[in-house]
């Protein structure tokens, strides 16, 4: 049970994220996605099967296949750098609506009875899957959102800056996949998981709304 508890909002989250990007391609005009069936709420065909095994297997970490966007496709009154934009800060953006659907959900159920919920035990369950999810979908979103190719924080600040810098940051992007290990391997490297404090102050909070 406290595998699926953290494996389903895994899923869950990564499901949204990538469809969020596909959605916003498709959108802006870009129907690649959409003929690849990745427009999908469909878990199948977005997780990628070595990350969708890590987290069913107990590590902290997952990912999905990414969602190829051409810009070339976007309209005409879109511009290729903003759509870019757009469609990166989708992924994220819906992680954070997740997490605040759940968050609302998890107060309400704090208000409830067990009786309403039918038990002492289904209530426990559903208030910890519940802040599964926003915690995870609040991780997903702030890893996301970090500046360093190929996370979708770089096409953001790709989008935002002058185009007269964009060489400039193409040569520092360059160095992103390695910057990005060793930002995932920094915890066992200096024998403390920088994300605990905020992790766990998270899950106090969490307690705290559940309680009320």
């Amino acid at each position: 049970m406290e595998q699926l508890i953290w494996f389903i909002p895994v899923i869950l989250s990564l499901t949204v994220h990538e469809w969020a990007h596909a959605w916003t391609a498709w959108k802006l005009g870009d129907d690649t996605s959409k003929m690849l069936g990745r427009v999908s709420l469909d878990p199948l065909v977005h997780l990628d099967p070595l990350g969708t095994l890590l987290p069913l297997l107990g590590f902290p970490i997952g990912w999905a296949k990414p969602v190829p966007v051409n810009p070339v496709r976007f309209r005409k009154q879109v511009s290729m750098s903003f759509g870019m934009l757009l469609t990166a800060a989708a992924g994220p953006f819906s992680n954070l609506l997740l997490a605040g659907l759940a968050y609302g959900m998890l107060l309400a159920l704090g208000n409830s009875t067990p009786a309403a919920i039918a038990s002492e035990q289904i209530l426990s369950v559903l208030t910890r899957f519940l802040m599964m999810i926003v915690m995870i979908n609040i991780l997903l979103a702030g890893f996301n959102l970090i500046p360093i190719p190929p996370l979708d924080g770089s096409r953001i600040v790709e989008g935002l800056i002058p185009p007269r810098f964009r060489p400039l940051w193409a040569n520092v992007a360059r160095w992103g996949p390695f910057l990005l290990l060793g930002i995932l391997f920094l915890p066992a490297l200096i024998g403390y998981n920088v994300l605990s404090m905020p992790l766990e102050w998270l899950a106090g909070e969490l307690s705290k709304a559940a309680a009320h």
